[in-house]
């Protein structure tokens, strides 16, 4: 557990706030995947944190250095384009497992402190949203589900269940599964391990990874944590340890 790699729990969550930037978002991504890798919605390409890194699939193109540069530097413009808002919470497991007597899941207390965020935001805008998942397996499925539902129904510790019932159009979250070709799902996957790595190493608890292009989609993403509309602070609200 006293692995960085282990020890440190991170889930991030992003969201367009009109439909409007979510499809120019999706027609961006799109087209940078049919130029290079003949993505079609009956035969999708899906983004993948392991498969990019391990150039499986219609990713071993990227063996080649100019088809490299070129996917790198799309990502980044699509990321920097996109009008989105973001919320990562890393949890320090072995803390937490050792401080209580019957601890949360750690990632069903992440998933609740990003959900909060979320629905703070929404709440803030009198706006209402939507939560959508990645499936993990069938169990882990069931028990976030169930996570989601006691959420919804009795709310946090921190906030009152009539704030997320007011603010969330469906009482269960949407598991959806990487072939789906879902464009914000794949957002998050691309952005999790970079901003992760990233705020690990700001706060001095990894060593710097060197010039990795991890940094260089962190750098893209950093202008779209979310913040506090009047203070402009990220930490609490685009940012959450716990």
């Amino acid at each position: 557990m006293d692995d960085p790699a282990h020890r440190y729990l991170a889930l991030l969550g992003v969201w367009f706030r009109w439909p409007e930037q979510y499809r120019i978002f999706k027609n961006d991504l799109d087209r940078l995947k049919t130029k290079l890798f003949d993505h079609s919605p009956d035969d999708p390409v899906v983004l993948h944190r392991s498969k990019i890194i391990n150039l499986r699939g219609a990713f071993g193109r990227l063996r080649d250095a100019d088809n490299r540069s070129e996917f790198e530097e799309g990502v980044l413009r699509v990321i920097e384009r996109a009008e989105f808002a973001m919320i990562c919470v890393i949890i320090d497991k072995k803390a937490h497992l050792g401080r209580y007597v019957s601890p949360f899941h750690p990632y069903h207390y992440a998933l609740t402190a990003l959900v909060d965020r979320y629905c703070w935001w929404l709440n803030f805008k009198n706006s209402t949203g939507d939560v959508m998942t990645e499936a993990r397996g069938k169990r882990e499925d069931a028990q976030l589900i169930s996570a989601y539902d006691r959420l919804y129904e009795s709310g946090t510790l921190i906030t009152k269940p009539q704030i997320h019932q007011r603010v969330l159009t469906s009482r269960s979250v949407k598991v959806v599964s990487k072939k789906d070709d879902e464009a914000g799902i794949q957002l998050a996957d691309l952005l999790a391990h970079p901003v992760k790595q990233a705020l690990l190493i700001a706060k001095g608890l990894i060593g710097d990874t060197g010039p990795v292009f991890g940094k260089r989609i962190f750098e893209a993403a950093k202008p779209k944590f979310n913040k506090n509309e009047y203070s402009g602070r990220v930490r609490n609200y685009g940012v959450v340890w716990l």
